[in-house]
């Protein structure tokens, strides 16, 4: 049975973020507009939160409450009496077409028949403001509208937030249901303590509530693990990418080195607009670069020395430099007869589970022939940058307007998920098979949906997920 629609108004002093508290609680970059400009919002907005497929929540974007101090002046000159009730002032305000209509309370008219509309408004309030007279006459004007009030404190992840001092002053007001939501920095726990909140001032409710709380956790989970497994997907396709090349020509080498390069590159940039989308994020959202070929394009080439270094990638020296940085050349055998190299190739691969892929590489090898790939560090690399991306963008308010940068330095946000000291064995499973890789094997091929790689990049995905979790309960 479908319930009676839940309406909530969100209200506030122009510009405390009435519109980003929207954007980030619907997951909705594009809901209205966010602007530093003041009165950006000049009409009620709405937009509706589907709950379980059946129960919904309309949320009301309001105009700002631009001239609280003379509007609360204006309702107190309407009272006929000292008993007049609250809610009595604010109706004969609204039935006062010369002050509503087009005059100077236009814009509080909206806000006010849209909280009278609806069954509970958030007052949202800017932290880093001081507490000024317009704060208190704003709170008094919604108390007489005889709606429940829950004050939201934004911008709280701000150095600049005076929280300890609004909650101070919320109480004196005999506000103690305040929830902290800052919509650019995204909490998970402060989501759900807001939803907590509303929830036991609406208790008719309550199932509604419940509904959403446990689909957010859902969405939440769902969301690391459908992460986790786009960049084990992105780590089995360049960790099983090789190419074969003869060692005499070292025009075909270089040849082979650029090409490799752009081809793991333009497949991580896949990749970071996978998570983007999937986020629901913008391409121009990240920018971790000064200077990005393209945006949402790492700004640091991966194949680079800095690119090591700004993630934390220790190298030996040899390791970090040269026209081949971050690749390897296999070199495993050499100065045995063909007959000595199969047979020690299918012992190896005896071993390790990959007897025919081993034989084939020492006998390439014996040919003048060997492998370029990607090495461990560049690996390495590869994984913890697409780890950071995806705290980054669980961390982040869709009202954000300033891009992810990641990196090491003061203009950046440091990586909160250090490179792993070993690589998962999984990597090594897919060095083995080439085939595994989209880079080497046209779209279709069978093997990229073979049961041995999806049950890889299965164990890969939950090490992936293992490590966004743990960074996400150390803050």
């Amino acid at each position: 049975m479908t319930r009676p629609a839940l309406k909530i108004a969100v209200v506030g002093h122009t510009n405390t973020g009435k519109t980003s508290l929207l954007r980030t609680l619907t997951r909705d970059v594009d809901f209205g507009e966010v602007s530093d400009r003041p009165a950006t919002t000049r009409q009620v907005e709405g937009t509706t939160l589907v709950v379980d497929g059946r129960d919904l929540i309309e949320l009301y974007d309001t105009p700002g409450l631009e001239d609280s101090i003379a509007l609360l002046d204006h309702l107190n000159a309407l009272s006929t009496d000292r008993r007049s009730a609250g809610i009595d002032l604010v109706n004969r305000f609204l039935s006062d077409r010369e002050a509503v209509a087009g005059g100077r309370f236009a814009q509080e008219a909206k806000a006010i028949r849209q909280v009278l509309a609806s069954d509970l408004a958030l007052y949202v309030i800017d932290a880093r403001d001081r507490v000024l007279g317009k704060h208190r006459d704003e709170l008094e004007i919604l108390a007489r509208c005889a709606k429940p009030v829950v004050p939201v404190l934004n911008f709280i992840a701000s150095p600049e937030a005076q929280t300890a001092v609004w909650r101070e002053h919320l109480s004196r007001a005999g506000m103690h249901a305040v929830a902290e939501f800052d919509t650019v920095v995204l909490d998970e726990q402060s989501e759900i303590r807001l939803l907590e909140i509303l929830r036991t001032l609406l208790d008719r409710h309550q199932g509604t509530f419940n509904a959403l709380i446990d689909e957010r956790r859902r969405q939440r989970d769902h969301m690391v693990r459908a992460s986790a497994a786009l960049v084990a997907d992105l780590m089995i396709d360049v960790s099983a990418y090789a190419v074969n090349v003869p060692l005499d020509d070292q025009e075909q080498v270089q040849s082979a080195v650029n090409d490799l390069k752009q081809r793991v590159r333009e497949r991580e940039q896949r990749c970071v607009e996978q998570l983007l989308d999937l986020h629901r994020f913008r391409l121009s959202d990240f920018q971790p670069g000064d200077l990005p070929l393209t945006e949402g394009r790492w700004g640091v080439d991966l194949f680079s020395p800095a690119a090591l270094k700004q993630f934390g990638v220790r190298t030996g020296g040899a390791a970090a430099a040269g026209a081949m940085i971050g690749l390897t050349v296999d070199a495993m055998v050499g100065g045995m007869s063909l007959g000595a190299a199969t047979a020690t190739g299918a012992a190896i691969g005896a071993v390790l589970g990959a007897g025919q892929a081993h034989a084939k590489r020492l006998i390439e090898r014996l040919r003048g022939r060997t492998e370029l790939r990607c090495d461990d560090n560049t690996l390495r690399l590869l994984l913890t940058r697409q780890a950071n991306l995806v705290y980054a963008l669980l961390r982040r308010g869709h009202a954000s307007m300033t891009p992810i940068r990641l990196g090491s330095d003061h203009q950046r946000q440091s990586p909160m998920i250090e490179p792993p000291r070993r690589l998962p064995h999984e990597l090594g499973e897919a060095k083995l098979r080439p085939q595994w890789s989209h880079l080497t094997v046209p779209r279709h091929h069978t093997a990229l949906t073979s049961q041995s790689r999806r049950a890889v990049q299965h164990r890969l995905t939950d090490q992936v997920y293992d490590i966004i979790q743990q960074a996400n309960r150390r803050v």
